[in-house]
């Protein structure tokens, strides 16, 4: 009996992964944001065959991101405008990502005052972008009471941010550029360049070989 019992336990295991696998897909499909979704009108901008793919993690002040065309936006990123919900930001857009852009799962992309993302800009899994950071030099202050101010970041056209890689308040990088995983940059990186490392550093030119 333990046996037999072990065996129905399996084949029904079985059947219920099969049958939860199209249901999953459903779910994914119908949760995903587009342009013609309640929640992609929401948006500031939102490009024709543009998507953020289902479950995001935070999508935050939405008005104030525009996102090109052909762009994806994976699983799990966060994406936000401002520090609470509602708040009124200074400018618009706050987040402006490109057209044939790739964002990829479990990335961060939280913007106070400018995070402008080019065209045809790919990034790895897990990559953090942020134009504000946290200050600390009242000593007296939790650290998470404490901000610094607000510096825009620039990724230029065609670049790749390689996977786990951080993007701070000041980062510039050019057009055509590759940073390589777990790279934090903090400042400006030339057109065509490779980066690599905490703080990220210029190493080579992508062009080298050209």
């Amino acid at each position: 009996m333990p046996l037999v019992l072990g065996v129905l336990r399996r084949l029904m295991g079985r059947a219920i992964g099969r049958a939860a696998l199209p249901l999953l897909d459903l779910v994914r499909v119908h949760g995903a944001i587009g342009p013609d979704s309640r929640a992609g009108r929401r948006f500031g901008a939102f490009g024709e065959r543009s998507v953020i793919c289902f479950p995001p993690t935070t999508v935050m002040n939405e008005r104030y991101i525009h996102i090109g065309r052909e762009t994806m936006i994976g699983e799990h990123v966060a994406l936000s405008a401002g520090m609470v919900p509602g708040q009124e930001c200074i400018g618009s857009p706050v987040v402006s990502i490109g057209d044939r852009c790739l964002i990829g799962r479990g990335s961060g992309i939280v913007g106070h005052l400018s995070i402008e993302i080019g065209d045809d800009v790919w990034t790895g899994h897990h990559v953090y972008i942020t134009d504000q950071n946290h200050g600390y030099g009242d000593p007296d202050l939790p650290i998470s009471a404490q901000t610094m101010p607000e510096r825009p970041v620039r990724i230029g056209s065609g670049s790749w941010i390689g996977h786990g890689s951080v993007v701070l308040p000041g980062a510039d990088i050019g057009r055509g550029c590759v940073i390589g995983a777990n790279s934090v940059v903090n400042g400006v990186i030339p057109d065509h360049s490779v980066a690599v490392g905490a703080p990220a550093r210029v190493i080579r030119s992508t062009l080298a070989d050209h």
